[in-house]
């Protein structure tokens, strides 16, 4: 056994006990829960909302605005997997991804993602524009109520993402699409 290995097997063998989350009684705010508020955020962030009727709507009116989209990526479709072997570099062409998420905060315009739903960590990040699918009844208020919900999470990777990729430089110029997706586009499922 190598000296990384026997540490590595060290760290694992001395890990804490799982603890409980403390309790956020009291912290919620006056945020309300509203798909008018989540929009209100989100669209000040950069990223646009689409209410659609249900999933068969989505590729249509994604595809009518973007229209020169070559690779999409549905990380739901079970006929569209092969992409989830692919070494992760080879997904740099990904026009849109479109991906599930789980609850949308309106505190933050941010909507909670899992490895569950990405399948691969690289995916919202890498690809030029991405698609969130939430349903509405998925709107909270605050990060702390989504801190209750979320709980101990269940995958291995999870991330809040809140508009597009961006960054300011020294003389305040706004680069959208610096770091990852271009463009974010939440559609909002009944």
């Amino acid at each position: 056994m190598s000296s990384r290995e026997k540490i590595l097997a060290a760290v694992k063998k001395n890990q804490p006990e799982e603890t409980g989350l403390p309790s956020l009684d009291g912290l919620s705010g006056a945020m309300p829960a509203t798909l008018e508020a989540f929009r209100k955020v989100l669209e000040g962030l950069g990223g646009v909302l689409c209410e659609v009727g249900n999933k068969s709507e989505v590729l249509p009116l994604l595809r009518e605005r973007y229209p020169d989209l070559k690779r999409v990526i549905v990380a739901e479709d079970a006929d569209q997997q092969d992409w989830v072997h692919e070494d992760p570099h080879a997904l740099e062409d990904v026009d849109m991804a479109v991906v599930n998420g789980q609850w949308g905060i309106a505190e933050n315009g941010s909507v909670w993602v899992t490895e569950q739903e990405i399948k691969i960590r690289v995916l919202p990040f890498i690809c030029q524009h991405l698609a969130i699918i939430l349903s509405r009844g998925n709107i909270l208020a605050t990060m702390h109520e989504a801190y209750e919900r979320i709980g101990a999470p269940q995958s291995g990777f999870g991330v809040f993402i809140a508009g597009p990729s961006k960054t300011a430089d020294i003389e305040q110029s706004l680069v959208l699409g610096a770091h990852g997706a271009r463009s974010l586009t939440v559609l909002i499922l009944p």
